[in-house]
């Protein structure tokens, strides 16, 4: 397979032109795709010059190009990692085995499910996120949000191949209704939950580059240890382009902080809203918000459907390779439980553990984040720290869901709950003053208000770049 990408109608380095019957299956599916993108992708800037990063190759070091290109125009395409000649399934009761070229019978079911699941969460941050460009704080970061927007788009492509490459009918019929599921439907939302939860100003946005695009990376690592291997090879090339997405997040509300700090210095009271920018205690609304709507990406806590993908060499751990034994048939996790209203400590069996397992390593990649978000703080003279709440609060998913805990974990009542929640998570008040500082800036250089300028420019481009050039 080559490292290099073809200049197809369908971009790609998997020798596509071989496989007539596949290629007129993707060539019909892709004005389809183009129709979904004009009707639910970036809302008014379709006809702009967006300085976008295009994959070119699948090699490490220069696989991507930068230039101008119209989104509509984007070299959309399949892209996977070349093939390790040897390798073998790492984990579950396969362990060991040669990895899979084509889908194993008794495993397609569940399989199909993971791709598809993962396929949906790619159109539905697109349609989520349709609205923004319309209230960007600058060329900056309008440039960053299509970015992300496209690079989504390309990853349902990733998906949509698996699925007409080795489905059949049934894969062709997913993937049409990958198009037809719509992100908020009553009747045809998105499969899951916070993918569905409107996105309606930036705030929102870099919380969910921060935590559910995080999500994402963990997923995809889990995938990318997959025994069927075209998954594994679209998943690890997937996580190269995913970074950036985290990284906007990362950095937009490390910016938003830092502007909150010096306002808070300008005004003897410290009130960050009488001068026009996102205080702090609302930064930590958001956090919990999209945090723990993030958490319940990974599952219950508990799941047959987590032992049976482990067992089957379907979906692994994060970096299975830095663990000792690779089939867990006789390990157990320790997981706190809630029994009769209290929390006790259980040791639970470990294949049936495994959603926790990755939450976890997702609970301390985020902590990270938010340390260096809190470094920015100190390094303001700001006597203030955010911090992730407990993995018990505000939960729809799991164990946890039934319940209810403040932020630090403790069991409340609902009338307790009830009473403190505009304390703990986003108000109606809180969402519309937001949303009233939502005011373009589309000059090169420029900032809104409420941000503060990145460290650097994409690419080394100097701070007065045009990074969209507007019509």
């Amino acid at each position: 397979m080559s490292t290099v990408l073809s200049d197809d109608k369908i971009p790609n380095n998997v020798n596509l032109s071989s496989d007539r019957r596949l290629q007129r299956a993707l060539e019909a599916w892709q004005p389809k795709f183009l129709d979904w993108w004009m009707e639910m992708g970036p809302a008014g800037f379709q006809v702009q010059d967006v300085y976008l990063r295009t994959a070119v190759s699948v090699e490490a070091s220069g696989w991507a190009h930068f230039d101008y290109v119209k989104m509509p125009d984007y070299r959309w395409g399949i892209f996977l990692e070349p093939k390790q000649e040897g390798r073998t399934i790492g984990f579950g009761d396969y362990q060991g085995q040669p990895v899979w070229d084509e889908v194993p019978g008794e495993l397609r079911n569940m399989l199909r499910r993971l791709i598809v699941t993962q396929g949906d969460t790619e159109p539905a941050s697109v349609e989520q996120q349709r609205l923004l460009g319309q209230t960007a704080p600058s060329l900056y970061d309008l440039r960053n949000l299509f970015q992300v927007n496209v690079e989504e788009g390309r990853h349902l492509w990733a998906m949509v191949y698996l699925l007409h490459t080795y489905f059949g009918r049934d894969g062709r019929e997913e993937a049409e209704e990958l198009l037809g599921r719509r992100s908020g439907d009553r009747d045809r939302p998105r499969i899951l939950g916070a993918f569905n939860e409107p996105t309606t100003h930036w705030l929102s946005f870099f919380m969910f580059t921060m935590f559910t695009d995080r999500d994402g990376k963990y997923q995809l690592s889990a995938l990318s240890e997959s025994g069927f291997d075209p998954l594994a090879r679209t998943c690890r090339f997937m996580l190269t382009e995913e970074a950036h997405h985290m990284f906007v997040g990362e950095t937009g509300i490390q910016r938003v902080v830092k502007r909150a700090c010096e306002l808070m210095k300008q005004d003897p009271s410290g009130d960050v809203r009488a001068l026009g920018g996102i205080d702090l205690p609302t930064i930590q609304k958001y956090l919990n918000l999209w945090y723990t709507l993030s958490l319940d990406l990974f599952g219950g806590e508990i799941s047959s459907n987590a032992a049976d993908a482990f067992a089957a060499g379907l979906k692994g751990r994060h970096k299975e390779d830095k663990y000792e034994e690779h089939k867990v048939l006789d390990q157990s996790y320790p997981m706190e439980v809630l029994e009769d209203g209290k929390i006790v400590a259980k040791d639970i069996a470990m294949r049936t553990a495994l959603n926790e397992v990755l939450r976890a390593e997702y609970i301390k990649d985020c902590a990270r984040g938010v340390e260096r978000w809190n470094k920015t703080i100190r390094e303001e003279g700001v006597d203030f720290t955010l911090a992730l709440p407990s993995n018990r609060f505000h939960r729809h998913i799991g164990i946890y869901a039934d319940s209810h805990f403040t932020p630090g974990g403790e069991p409340v009542s609902r009338a307790v709950w009830e009473a403190h929640r505009h304390e703990w998570l986003p108000t109606d008040e809180d969402e519309a003053y937001v949303k009233s500082l939502m005011q373009p800036v589309l000059e090169p250089g420029k900032m809104a208000s409420w941000i503060a300028a990145p460290a650097k420019g994409i690419n080394g481009q100097p701070e007065q770049f045009e990074y969209v050039r507007l019509v």
